[in-house]
């Protein structure tokens, strides 16, 4: 299923990816990720090089040490273990596929779902297991399924 978050005073930053993970009820460490298309406040190493693979335990500590506000970027979740040659990484300004009346699925093959920030002012989260969408509702009941009709911004129900 794919929703979008666009208004919660439950985070002290709106794409803050500690909050958001915690909203699933999952464990970061419990996947691998593919990070792309970043830009965020943080100013350190870890995402100055650009798109890049993370273990789960990297993503967990680097979210539990940092406070860390993500403006752009895509977080996918892929099996433990799972890393792939990424052919195009995946993106999210200006990504057509989110806009064109089509059903989203995760970009990066084989992702089992991703999480997608979109210039501060929402998340959005693409092919979540049930269980982790029931968590998100239960934290922000706002949540509303994201209706793509080819306009230019998201469109919730």
């Amino acid at each position: 299923m794919n929703v979008i978050l666009e208004r919660t005073d439950k985070v002290k930053y709106f794409t803050n990816m500690r909050s958001v993970v915690a909203a699933l009820g999952i464990s970061a460490a419990a996947f691998d990720w593919y990070i792309s298309d970043i830009e965020t406040n943080y100013r350190g190493a870890e995402f100055y090089a650009g798109d890049q693979w993370m273990s789960g335990e990297e993503l967990e500590r680097f979210l539990t040490h940092n406070e860390v506000q993500f403006i752009w970027a895509v977080f996918s979740a892929v099996p433990k273990g799972f890393r792939s040659v990424v052919k195009e990484a995946p993106y999210i300004d200006g990504n057509p596929d989110y806009w064109q009346g089509i059903e989203v699925v995760p970009q990066l093959p084989n992702a089992l779902f991703e999480i997608a920030c979109w210039d501060s002012s929402a998340t959005i989260f693409v092919g979540l297991p049930v269980e982790a969408l029931n968590n998100l509702r239960n934290i922000h009941p706002s949540i509303k399924l994201l209706v793509t009709r080819g306009s230019q911004t998201p469109v919730c129900q």
